[in-house]
């Protein structure tokens, strides 16, 4: 098959695929075709997507460890210094996203989510064998860079692969690995502890170390598995190929003539001019503020309600163990029945509960208890609304750009987040922090209900549509304004 210089299937290809094969299955081949091929997907695509995302999140988020174990005093840090660090990784992540995903287009998923995920493993590993704190904020800064458009190109590369319908609970379940390396990364930490000076390195240094030597490793490996597209997976037969595109394309996950696939600047504008991006782009920023206040600080919040050394680490893993099986079973429902705005104004008030209870009891294990709401809440209301906004976005270019404009979002609420918790509240009430996520938590379900309304309104009226005008007598490039494209609620 013909390929292009950078891996990717060349659009004649494409067409070779489509045309030549699809036609000549069987309507009982298409039956075994159905039955198979996703699972042969989530075999060999869905594992590495995973591991990539725990990865990602583990080496952002262990500081949070290395701050309890000792990291802090041993550099010399303040508080304010320590949200510094935090914010520095944040500014180039930010800066990083929307390049990236260009870039994942015309250099190919195979060679780009490999490479980053490689290199930020060297420089993950480099933070253990820094001796001063400008030597950790320019591990930060690079970190940042690298990891930057690793889970808005998970999400745009695993839509090219999958329907609409079968998204979430993929999505979910490689973003359902953030809760579960935030239950690994206490477990790993008290484990680590344990070779607290060896080879004359402090105990912290060591959680650096180890976590990332394991992210460069694995990363490398991931060059020699991941596939660049369904036309170039070699795990799947030319007909199961053909079956894939022929399904993303009926599905809308990708146009069904290629050339509606290319970039351009007029795809980013439309996407600019879609309301409901707009109406979830503070939903996203308000989660973001809240999710990676939990994943910097938890460790720190369960410090405060009198858990020490050890013990803190061990006890801030069950609130993440909770979330990611609640994850990755809303993710199911999710997309049996298609509810994804459902689910974030029901995770929403999860929220809301959580911190109104953390914020009107004294007790340390109420408190602790609270975690459970409000983590589980954060990491399962995550999933379906970065699928609802990538499953209402289309074209390629479209989706793309909704999808960095998701993340920016989530990842400026990070920027907030370090400082609100870091500096502006003080442990072990963190009373500022409460009650503006108590606010955010409200605000979430208020903007998700009116988006959910608006969507359901939108789907009225292009049914209208479709009574008096022909799928093929609509004007090209439509995307997701098609009268044939029916947003998801």
């Amino acid at each position: 098959m013909e390929e292009t210089l950078h891996g990717s299937p060349s659009p004649d290809s494409l067409k070779e695929v489509d045309h030549l094969n699809y036609e000549e299955i069987s309507d009982n081949e298409k039956a075994r075709i159905e039955g198979t091929v996703w699972r042969k997907l989530d075999r060999w695509v869905l594992p590495v997507c995973t591991l990539f995302y725990l990865l990602s999140f583990l080496d952002r988020s262990n500081i949070a460890n290395a701050r309890v174990a000792g990291m802090q005093t041993s550099l010399k840090m303040t508080n304010y210094q320590y949200s510094i660090a935090l914010t520095m990784t944040y500014v180039p992540y930010i800066a990083a996203e929307f390049p990236s995903l260009l870039l994942l287009k015309y250099v190919g998923p195979q060679r780009m989510l490999p490479t980053m995920v490689t290199i930020w493993g060297l420089v993950a590993t480099m933070q253990g064998i820094v001796t001063s704190y400008s030597g950790l904020l320019v591990c930060r800064f690079f970190l940042g860079l690298m990891e930057g458009g690793l889970f808005p190109g998970l999400v745009l590369y695993m839509s090219l692969f999958y329907p609409r319908e079968r998204l979430q609970i993929r999505v979910a379940t490689f973003f359902a690995s953030a809760s579960l390396s935030g239950a690994f990364s206490g477990l790993l930490a008290a484990a680590i502890m344990n070779i607290n000076g060896k080879g004359g390195k402090p105990g912290w240094a060591w959680i650096f170390i180890l976590e990332g030597i394991f992210t460069f490793l694995f990363g490398f490996m991931a060059f020699f598995v991941l596939p660049n597209s369904p036309a170039t997976a070699r795990f799947l037969s030319m007909k199961e190929r053909s079956y894939v595109i022929a399904k993303l394309k009926a599905d809308g996950a990708v146009a069904g003539d290629d050339k509606n696939d290319r970039f351009s600047w007029i795809e980013v504008i439309r996407c600019c001019q879609s309301v409901h991006v707009w109406m979830l782009a503070p939903v996203l920023f308000f989660l973001g503020t809240i999710l990676y206040g939990l994943a910097y600080f938890e460790p720190s919040i369960v410090a405060g309600l009198g858990y020490t050394g050890n013990q803190a680490q061990l006890m801030s893993a069950p609130p993440f163990a909770v979330a990611f099986v609640v994850s990755m079973i809303t993710a199911v429902i999710s997309d049996r029945y298609g509810c994804r705005g459902f689910m974030i104004i029901f995770f929403s008030l999860c929220n809301l509960i959580g911190f109104v209870m953390f914020y009107a009891s004294k007790s340390n294990h109420i408190r602790y208890g609270s975690l459970f709401l409000t983590v589980t809440g954060t990491y399962c209301g995550a999933p379906p609304v970065i699928t609802w906004v990538a499953n209402n976005s289309a074209p390629h270019v479209r989706r793309a750009t909704s999808v960095a404009i998701a993340f920016s979002m989530t990842n400026a609420g990070g920027i907030l987040a370090t400082w609100l918790l870091g500096t502006l509240s003080l442990a072990p009430n963190y009373i500022k922090a409460t009650v503006t996520f108590i606010i955010m938590s409200t605000l979430m379900v208020v903007l998700s209900s009116i988006n959910l309304a608006y969507l359901w309104r939108q789907n009225c009226l292009k049914q209208e549509r479709r009574q008096f005008v022909a799928k093929e007598n609509e004007p090209e490039g439509l995307g997701d304004k098609s009268a044939w494209f029916v947003y998801n609620l």
